[in-house]
């Protein structure tokens, strides 16, 4: 059995030998303008630098390059990729699942935990399910998701309505923003 591998494209700016336009625009080192040059004066003068000749803005006439450590760019650009995603907030969106027939104590178990996910700044599902006889007594478990979002209503707002599908109903929680 062959093994088809695909070349990885290179992904980023063109970099020396790899820019195909004859004539180009450099930016030195410094900064400073070099004007339109050949692309073999370019990269030598890149060479001489001691850097790379780096394709900044390939859609223009000519094209814009710049003189600059190519490794020095890649290595900032993935600190500040890194920075991004570390500044993200996943937000997940926890469940709940209860019973209209629901112990005390297994309430309050599901309040504590419901509690815990709010607090880590989670979404919350609430789902009532229903078996059997039970649909006939919706009332009962429409009444104990009206008790629950009044008990966390301090740190908890409904996002959801209590809404019903099919064998059960549910609700969303989201945490209270504090101001």
């Amino acid at each position: 059995m062959a093994l088809n591998y695909r070349a990885k494209k290179d992904v980023g700016p063109r970099t020396n030998e790899q820019i195909t336009a004859s004539q180009v625009r450099v930016i030195s080192s410094t900064g400073a303008q070099l004007g339109i040059i050949s692309i073999r004066e370019a990269l030598n003068y890149a060479e001489d630098e001691g850097y790379d000749l780096v394709e900044v803005s390939p859609d223009a006439k000519p094209p814009v390059c710049k003189i600059i450590d190519y490794g020095k760019l890649k290595y900032k650009e993935q600190k500040s990729k890194k920075e991004a995603k570390k500044k993200q907030k996943t937000i997940e969106v926890k469940e709940i699942k209860m019973r209209p027939g629901i112990d005390t104590h297994d309430y309050q178990v599901k309040v504590k935990a419901l509690k815990k996910f709010i607090s880590g700044g989670n979404k919350v599902k609430v789902s009532m399910r229903f078996r059997g006889r039970e649909m006939e007594h919706q009332n009962l478990g429409l009444d104990l998701l009206k008790k629950l979002t009044e008990e966390v209503s301090e740190y908890a707002k409904v996002e959801v309505p209590p809404k019903s599908e099919g064998k059960q109903i549910m609700i969303i929680l989201v945490p209270q923003m504090v101001k």
